[in-house]
């Protein structure tokens, strides 16, 4: 199991979805789950309560629910969210924990400020109705650093097939 995390526009859904195609590996999307449980609060009537919930972590909790299954059955799983609380990627270690999966924590980062703000005010999303963050949102947002060891990728003037191939050599994944 491999979480990769990082701000907003730094690569994650790309290198995660490319590396879990290669692979035929799960993939947990958070915005997909996200989004998908916010698309299903506007239908009810207690649209409020769910929304907050979502907004509290309902999603994550689906995504660590749904990396479960795949994983007791010895798939691997390559999920990827923004991991900003400490919370996150703790809670994602206890799915591995409890799988008897190995566990490795990703973090993306683009160096280059420019280049990042181009990402994030210029990219298109394929999930329908998903709100993209601001870049000022993105450069406000609260981002613990991370406590532990974790491989760190830095995505900037480089292609996603290039930090899809760091990835996947660094944690030593062939298909």
């Amino acid at each position: 199991m491999a979480v990769i995390g990082g701000l907003p526009a730094t690569g994650k859904s790309t290198v995660g979805r490319a590396v879990a195609r290669r692979f035929g590996a799960s993939h947990p999307g958070i915005d997909t789950i996200r989004q998908s449980l916010y698309a299903f609060a506007e239908r009810g009537t207690d649209t409020d309560a769910l929304c907050h919930a979502v907004s509290h972590g309902l999603g994550y909790g689906v995504a660590f629910a749904l990396a479960e299954d795949p994983l007791r059955q010895g798939q691997c799983v390559f999920a990827e969210c923004v991991n900003s609380r400490k919370a996150t990627p703790d809670a994602w270690a206890a799915v591995a924990r409890r799988t008897d999966a190995q566990f490795h924590e990703v973090e993306l980062l683009c160096s280059d400020p420019t280049e990042h703000e181009h990402r994030a005010t210029t990219r298109t999303i394929d999930i329908p109705g998903l709100p993209l963050p601001t870049w000022q949102d993105i450069t406000q947002r609260a981002y613990a650093p991370w406590d532990r060891p974790h491989l760190t990728l830095d995505t900037a003037g480089k292609p996603p097939e290039h930090t899809i191939t760091e990835l996947t050599n660094t944690l030593g994944i062939t298909p």
